[in-house]
């Protein structure tokens, strides 16, 4: 146990945090330290770094909130960030030296959000639920997001009836690279008539963030006679087209625009990804399902997979340390 360190980061550690992360099994920008610092002034970042000796094992993107660690709360998903073939005795020293590092600086739990099977490179290579198993984690939340599975595409006929009638339409479908359009025009019109609430990001931070990641951020326009209709931020990685958000104007269903956009990003501009990830249906902290939303993703051949969230009380590392016989 006494080989295994945990540092907490700071700004120094940046280049090597950043290097880790994008060689782990964990498939995504979203751990690099310019997505997760272009908000740090809202939140108490308490991200840790795991060592074996003198070599960097593991990462674990983090906040604080009085004396609780939160999975950093400025992300979709955290977890145990660790390479692709770092063996499973490694990962439970590491998850336990973690755990017992933040019992001893008064952390009394971790709130941990699970990474989406879907995001690993090697799903084999996955030792988190033996992990919270063992140290007796409360399941608190799981939402679903709907995914789609690229080699096994369909469409059910309502999809294929709105993509016609985009077609009919003389729909366009544009990749832009500036999100005014859709942000002042569709995004922020929607949500806050529908449901008074803003952008998780706001026009100046997404622009930000494109600016940084021009290749894994990318907005897609659909147009009708050269006026935007609707929308869809895409979060690309490797593995995965993640739609960030999506919204259409008062004529979607009649124009079929967000049918006939999202037809035409699964089978022409990332028709060679693994997975089209939708995201997540779910509302009031997991507990429903908006219905017709999820009907609307499955009608492109999405379906279910699970993220969990998890509360773990830190000083449950004693129950790590006799796992190995």
């Amino acid at each position: 146990m006494q080989q295994f360190i945990v540092k907490t980061y700071k700004s120094s550690d940046k280049n090597a945090w950043n290097s880790f992360a994008s060689k782990s099994n964990q498939d995504t920008f979203l751990f690099q330290r310019g997505f997760m610092d272009y908000h740090s002034d809202r939140f108490q970042d308490f991200s840790l770094m795991v060592y074996k000796k003198d070599r960097l094992i593991a990462l674990l993107p983090a906040n604080t909130i009085e004396n609780i660690l939160h999975s950093h709360q400025g992300l979709t998903y955290g977890g145990l960030i660790h390479s692709k073939n770092l063996k499973t005795i490694e990962a439970i020293n590491s998850f336990k030296a973690i755990l017992k590092f933040l019992n001893e600086a008064s952390i009394i739990s971790i709130t941990l959000k699970e990474l989406p099977s879907i995001y690993l490179h090697n799903p084999t290579n996955n030792p988190l639920a033996y992990m919270l198993f063992k140290t007796n984690a409360q399941l608190l939340r799981t939402d679903l997001h709907s995914v789609i599975d690229m080699s096994h595409k369909s469409y059910s006929n309502s999809r294929k009836e709105g993509f016609k009638r985009g077609a009919k339409s003389n729909l366009r479908v544009e990749e832009s690279e500036s999100f005014d359009l859709f942000w002042k025009d569709i995004l922020i019109p929607n949500l806050t008539s529908k449901h008074g609430v803003k952008p998780i990001h706001n026009l100046e931070e997404i622009t930000l963030l494109k600016s940084q990641f021009k290749k894994n951020i990318r907005q897609f326009n659909v147009l009708c006679n050269d006026k935007i209709v609707g929308g869809t931020t895409i979060f690309e990685t490797e593995q995965v087209a993640h739609c960030q958000y999506i919204s259409g104007n008062a004529d979607k269903n009649e124009l079929g625009s967000l049918d006939f956009l999202h037809h035409h990003l699964i089978e022409t501009v990332f028709k060679n990804k693994p997975y089209f990830d939708f995201g997540t249906s779910n509302i009031n902290a997991g507990q429903q399902i908006n219905e017709g939303l999820l009907f609307w993703k499955e009608g492109f051949g999405a379906r279910s997979i699970p993220q969990g969230f998890y509360k773990i009380e830190t000083e449950n590392y004693k129950l790590l340390e006799d796992v190995m016989l």
